[in-house]
């Protein structure tokens, strides 16, 4: 697999200081040819519960979660633009208040009894995944004075060979805090718009929930810009 690396970040980036300590040290050791088409557990439908990919219910007690209800939908493709169908997509966020369920959580910001900020499923037929959420809110990370990461939500998706294995972020369009977050920056700006989704008032469900769209691609030199 080629990747291009004026696509994807660099894994030293000194102004996002967790680069610091898990980047490379040693040169890297190449993978054997014969292990790259060395197939992934598959997952099965039966390990994808009823409620995984809405999160708007999945950990309901009393009511709704609080929050911007929005639908989030889009296709995992391979290099070639083939849709990749049974592949485990996951998704984890901050509730609406910008604070994730986490012992490690640093934000003074209010817990939501009625959003867990993750979910799961596999992609159909037709390589497509599709949750409902609610907007995710921005947070202080303490990476600098003042330093607040842009709306944002988490995906892990898992596919058919070793290659296929990638961990990202999804952000929303015309988010202001983009050209402070050295996260964001750190991907080559011309493959920064691979990273946010599309708002689709057509993918709407009318007086429920707004929708936008975001493509995931696997492999080859368009994949999707990893974190």
């Amino acid at each position: 697999m080629e990747i291009d690396y004026n696509v994807q970040p660099p894994h030293l980036y000194p102004e996002y200081k967790s680069t610091i300590l898990r980047s490379p040290t040693q040169p890297l050791v190449p993978v054997a040819e014969m292990l790259k088409d060395k197939s992934l557990p598959a997952f099965g439908e039966s390990a994808i519960g009823k409620f995984d990919n809405d999160l708007t219910k999945n950990a309901r007690k009393d009511h709704d979660p609080i929050g911007e209800r929005i639908k989030v939908s889009g296709k995992v493709m391979d290099e070639y633009g083939r849709p990749l169908r049974n592949v485990l997509v996951e998704i984890w966020q901050a509730n609406s208040a910008g604070r994730y369920i986490h012992k490690a959580e640093i934000h003074d910001a209010p817990l939501d009894p009625n959003f867990l900020g993750a979910g799961r499923m596999l992609t159909d037929q037709e390589g497509r995944y599709q949750f409902y959420t609610v907007k995710p809110g921005a947070y202080p990370w303490g990476n600098h004075f003042n330093a607040w990461r842009p709306n944002h939500i988490h995906f892990s998706v898992i596919g058919h060979q070793i290659g296929h294995r990638l961990i990202t972020q999804m952000y929303f369009p015309g988010d202001p805090l983009f050209e402070f977050d050295p996260i964001f920056q750190s991907v080559p700006k011309q493959a920064r718009q691979l990273l946010i989704s599309k708002f689709r008032m057509d993918w709407t469900d009318a007086e429920f929930a707004l929708a936008y769209e975001f493509n995931i691609v696997l492999s080859g030199r368009s994949k999707t810009p990893f974190e």
